[in-house]
């Protein structure tokens, strides 16, 4: 099974988001393909929190929401607009999902769980 902490994106809960992700298996961190005004900030905030030593490592899963939208951005420019070609020493994946028409949540899932069976955490039957 997988226990998932949910952190509020907003500028209030951000300096517990550090604490929460010590010691995890995974950093998920989404982001609303649409609002292009928003991907300066968020894009500041990922790349500050991958930035403490406690989570380095630690492998990230970058989640652009609401492609069910007319303007959300596409794999290769959340990437882009994300900057997570210049991630490095961790595993990273982005993946374009619409968690309301549950677009792409497969193989969202599918990637946690090979994160899971290389870490040993698979349980057993």
């Amino acid at each position: 099974g997988m226990r998932m902490w949910d952190l509020g994106g907003q500028e209030k809960f951000r300096e517990s988001w550090e604490k929460y992700c010590r010691g995890t298996d995974c950093i998920i961190f989404v982001v609303d393909s649409v609002d292009i005004g928003s991907m300066q900030s968020a894009r500041e905030e990922l790349h500050s929190l991958l930035n403490w030593p406690s989570l380095e490592g630690i492998p990230l899963l970058v989640l652009g929401n609401k492609n069910d939208l007319d303007g959300a951005l596409t794999e290769e420019e959340m990437i882009e607009e994300m900057n997570l070609r210049t991630i490095q020493k961790r595993k990273i994946a982005c993946f374009s999902i619409s968690a309301k028409d549950m677009v792409n949540m497969d193989i969202t899932i599918k990637w946690l769980s090979s994160l899971q069976e290389k870490s040993g955490h698979k349980e057993g039957k």
